[in-house]
């Protein structure tokens, strides 16, 4: 067996090269703005010119005698050398081993360079990577009120230098795209403990967070000691009535029954106003064509004006009702 993988690995070496092959060779020497490798049998590479200064501080550290992986730029150019550059094997090679950690689900640890309002900046393998905000880990989402673009960088930028672990959620070599994920790592975890709900359950929980869009409520875990996992309570399932901002309805710290109404993978939804009367229920009957009611104006809009009839309950009059926006506005 030794001696076939043996014989396999001569005949590789003695293919000839082509664009793009990844080969390994012993530094020999360099002059200016060059660096020889010795390539064995395929004879003798040279890094050159461009592709000089662009490996330029790797060049530095390295020294004769020293192995390393280069890409074939040419085969043979008029000097009878091979081609070489170090940048793109040592990028080809670092994206191989990403492929492979992804493949593998490998726990990452990185250290954080900067931020943006879209989420984290950092590196692996000196390829640049990014962890979107959606990603991020409970304790690390930004929760800005009407998801200002400065107020989620500032909070974003607090973690700046500081490590994570994360897992590669997704990569493409040929658009430079690495995308990371600290969620992950807890996914797994978190969709077991969440199979022992169910929807319509009741829970009862804390008020952790408000932002423009709803409010994230922590409730226990069926587990002992009891752990806590936030669902989120989108701004419709607040209530009944037209809420315009969710800090109207509740507080941070405020301690609210909720009820399940989805669950999806790792993710909780929950509803309060589920669990208070639904003002549309008998409203058919009780407000029949003809019928004479009073109402609050709540809202203007181009096509007409919003009525609440009862908590919870609005209708529209119609713009044609008034001819134009202006007589509406006039009369209202």
């Amino acid at each position: 067996m030794k001696s076939i993988i043996e014989k396999y690995n001569l005949q590789n070496m003695l293919r000839p090269l082509k664009p793009g092959d990844i080969v390994e060779g012993t530094v020999i020497g360099g002059a200016r703005l060059r660096m020889y490798l010795d390539l064995g049998p395929q004879g003798t590479g040279v890094v050159l010119g461009k592709e000089f200064l662009l490996a330029r501080e790797m060049i530095k550290k390295l020294k004769k005698g020293d192995k390393v992986f280069a890409k074939v730029i040419e085969p043979q150019n008029e000097e009878g050398y091979v081609e070489l550059s170090l940048q793109s094997a040592g990028k080809e090679l670092a994206w191989e081993q990403l492929r492979k950690k992804k493949e593998n689900n490998e726990l990452l640890r990185v250290k954080i360079l900067g931020a943006n309002k879209g989420g984290l900046i950092t590196e692996v393998l000196g390829i640049q990577a990014f962890i979107p905000s959606s990603q991020l880990a409970t304790e690390h989402y930004p929760r800005v009120e009407n998801a200002e673009p400065a107020q989620i960088v500032r909070q974003l930028q607090k973690l700046i230098g500081k490590e994570l672990e994360v897992y590669i959620l997704d990569l493409d070599p040929k658009t430079d795209k690495l995308i990371l994920s600290e969620k992950l790592k807890e996914m797994e975890r978190i969709r077991e403990l969440i199979s022992a709900f169910e929807v319509g359950e009741v829970v009862e929980g804390e008020v952790t967070g408000i932002a423009d869009f709803g409010i994230f409520i922590a409730f226990p875990f069926k587990t002992e000691p009891p752990e806590k996992i936030e669902g989120l309570c989108h701004i419709s399932e607040l209530s009944w009535e037209t809420v315009e901002h969710p800090k109207d309805i509740v507080k941070v710290g405020q301690k609210v029954k909720a009820k399940i109404i989805k669950i999806d993978e790792d993710r909780v939804f929950l509803s309060l106003r589920a669990l208070t009367k639904d003002p549309w229920e008998g409203a058919e009957e009780k407000y029949k064509p003809g019928t004479q009611v009073k109402g609050k104006i709540t809202k203007l809009t181009p096509f007409g004006a919003l009525v609440e009839i009862e908590p919870g309950l609005q209708a529209i009059c119609h713009i044609s009702q008034f001819g134009t926006k202006r007589k509406m506005e006039e009369k209202l």
